[in-house]
């Protein structure tokens, strides 16, 4: 899909396409491709696909809300659903889910960040938010160079 012998950049193909599909097919406030999700469907670097968001941000094509995606529009004049719950809160949710189900045992490692980006297609900080509020609540300990592990169940936060 992209020409990459060509004399434009990778992130400016990009972008002409997701241009195309933002004023073609998408209304104010509907969710534009993720980093993630560009840089799967192009096989790009982060970088690339950051750019190209850019400079979609730069024509006033798209606005982007820290912790929420990136929303067809300009942040004012799109009527957009907020989510009930930040995403960093909702994968949080999720693993602690997974460890009062016993799918994650106590004193073993849970999913690595590089698992959790391609599990829930989210930016490398939502994901180190949602571990650093899974260690503030008492679900996961980290060891340096080792990993995060599922807290002994006597640690666990009452409900």
């Amino acid at each position: 899909m992209l020409d990459r012998e060509g004399d434009r950049h990778p992130y400016q193909q990009i972008t002409e396409i997701l241009r195309l599909r933002i004023t073609r097919t998408l209304a104010p406030g509907d969710p534009v491709a993720s980093e993630a999700q560009i840089q799967r469907e192009f096989g790009v670097a982060r970088t690339t696909a950051r750019r190209a968001i850019r400079m979609l941000r730069d024509e006033g094509l798209v606005h982007t809300v820290h912790g929420e995606g990136t929303f067809a529009g300009v942040l004012d004049q799109a009527p957009r659903v907020s989510q009930k719950i930040p995403l960093y809160q909702h994968i949080a949710a999720d693993i602690a889910q997974r460890i009062k189900a016993g799918e994650l045992r106590p004193r073993r490692p849970i999913p690595g960040e590089a698992a959790l980006l391609r599990q829930h297609e989210v930016a490398r900080e939502t994901v180190r938010r949602a571990m650093a509020l899974l260690r503030d609540q008492g679900w996961i300990y980290t060891v340096p160079q080792r990993g995060s592990f599922v807290c002994p169940e006597e640690r666990w936060p009452t409900e």
